[in-house]
């Protein structure tokens, strides 16, 4: 049987002094379950790389701050040929506090085990990302609303106990919806037991530019314009023109 409720009054609540909450990417990535979807091919993982990168190094990520600390990237569908190829292609200053790993366990098989002892290890964890999060979950015919909550949820208590951002790098459904946050592949399991949802979307298949669609509880909403450097490998946010228009006209307003 549980045992009592643990309340607290809404006077009390509003006078009490709460530490704020914690963040990777100040008003982007706050500490929580955030999750990161795309179509194949569309640079999730560049960019994925690039955050941790930013971020184990206090470097600011388009213009926002970012809370410099560990930073582990569980990359677990490519070899550390190619993640040395990748990092020495979008640095020439690979972070020491950006680990990174190839395998892991599964949420059935010790991942929040391993997630934890690594904490422990090393103190202040500012950012986890786990690309991508099929390789974590157990092959299971039964794709419903309940699992898709219940492994995320799992992800999110995991989030919380390190007091730490996690992020998870996911795949986009097929079937064309005008809301791109509804494409996330599975169930809106999904996006409802996270604490944000980003959208990678190329303009087409070819193009080096793209939207990064953002939503949060914590966050607002937005939709950074985005463009790929092929040399670098680097997505760089790009001003849009109207928005940069309607500034300068209410400066001279």
């Amino acid at each position: 049987m549980a045992g009592r409720l643990r309340t607290i009054d809404a006077r009390t609540l509003a006078d009490a002094v709460l530490e704020p909450p914690g963040y990777a990417v100040k008003d982007l990535l706050v500490q929580g379950l955030h999750i990161l979807a795309g179509a194949p091919k569309t640079g999730k993982s560049w960019l994925t790389l690039w955050l941790c990168q930013q971020v184990a190094g206090g470097e600011k990520v388009w213009g926002h701050p970012t809370q410099q600390g560990t930073v582990l990237y569980l990359c677990l569908e490519d070899g550390y040929h190619r993640l040395q190829d990748r990092l020495l292609d979008i640095t020439e200053d690979p972070s020491e506090n950006l680990y990174l790993a190839t395998h892991a366990g599964t949420l059935a098989d010790g991942l929040a085990g391993q997630i934890e002892t690594f904490v422990r290890e090393h103190g202040r964890v500012s950012l986890i990302v786990i690309d991508t999060l099929q390789k974590v979950r157990e092959t299971c015919t039964d794709n419903t609303y309940a699992r898709d909550y219940a492994d995320l949820a799992r992800l999110k208590e995991l989030a919380d106990r390190c007091r730490t951002t996690v992020l998870l790098v996911h795949h986009l459904r097929k079937q064309y919806d005008s809301d791109p946050l509804n494409r996330v592949s599975g169930t809106a399991g999904m996006s409802g037991a996270a604490d944000g949802t980003f959208i990678l979307q190329r303009e087409d298949r070819s193009s080096n530019y793209g939207t990064l669609f953002c939503t949060g509880r914590d966050i607002e909403s937005k939709e950074l314009k985005l463009q790929f450097d092929p040399m670098s490998h680097i997505w760089e946010c790009r001003e849009d023109e109207e928005t940069a228009r309607s500034a300068d006209e209410e400066v001279i307003v």
